[in-house]
């Protein structure tokens, strides 16, 4: 058994023995170049498969999970209520949340900041995933940490 299997069982049987909600882990080894994001959203949101489109065309491997409850999840990663959009993923242990850049992912992983994630809050027209008739709306995306939140970018 390889040491990328035996990891992969022992944080799986973590997750499992946890009791909580059931997410995938991300998976970057040596030979993988690019970064792995984890994609939960509504089945029924359209804006989404947009996003994962941005992500994908940016470099990422994206899993793309469909799932009814994503409160659960987002209570789990730490997202803030008011900084809650319509999917959340998962990347080398961050949460992003909503319709961040792929340009501000890349330079989460880069910098590696002690922070839980990113977010964007609400669904802003002209963010990924957002463009809607080349309308664009001023935006945020939030750092956030378990006890307080920062802007690391304005779009």
């Amino acid at each position: 058994m390889t040491a990328l299997s035996r990891r992969k069982l022992l944080v799986l049987g973590a997750i499992g023995a946890a009791g909580s909600v059931a997410i995938a882990v991300p998976w970057l080894s040596a030979a993988t170049a690019q970064p792995v994001i984890d994609v939960s959203r509504s089945p029924s949101c359209g804006c989404c498969g947009d996003w994962i489109a941005h992500m994908r065309e940016a470099g990422f491997t994206v899993n793309d999970r469909l799932v009814d409850d994503l409160a659960p999840l987002k209570a789990q990663l730490g997202v803030p209520a008011d900084l809650q959009s319509c999917h959340t993923a998962l990347v080398d242990g961050y949460a992003i949340e909503g319709h961040v850049p792929a340009q501000d992912v890349h330079r989460l992983l880069r910098e590696r900041p002690a922070a839980a994630g990113l977010a964007v809050a609400g669904m802003p027209l002209g963010s990924p995933g957002m463009e809607i008739d080349g309308r664009q709306e001023p935006y945020e995306v939030i750092l956030f940490t378990t006890s307080g939140r920062s802007v690391f970018a304005r779009h």
